[in-house]
């Protein structure tokens, strides 16, 4: 009977670290490190841009825990003329993938 135990609760064990394999949380610069690399962008259509004042904010993957998954593109509005977006892109350092957000300069 201890034996079933045993294998259970290593089992269990198992699972839940094969669910967090995909990645680890740190506290330095309140960094999500993924150990998965990011799959390869998507092709989107942009379609036309509403006005002159728009910008194409490109689509990205973001991890939701066990996967990546795809946020389409947006056009969206300068906050101030000639303010340019910054896209947000996965880097990578010897603890694994990072999120950089996109921001606006």
């Amino acid at each position: 009977m201890k034996s079933r135990w045993l294998i259970s609760l290593l089992l269990a064990t198992l699972a839940a670290s094969t669910l967090l394999a995909g990645c680890v949380a740190t506290g330095r610069h309140g960094r999500l490190y993924v150990r998965v690399a990011p799959p390869p962008l998507a092709v989107e259509v942009r379609g036309v841009a509403p006005g002159p004042e728009f910008v194409w904010i490109e689509g990205y993957h973001r991890w939701d825990g066990d996967r990546y998954v795809w946020v389409p593109g947006h056009w969206d509005r300068r906050p101030r003329a000639g303010a340019d977006w910054v896209p947000g892109h996965w880097a990578h350092d010897r603890q694994g993938w990072y999120w950089v957000e996109g921001h606006w300069r």
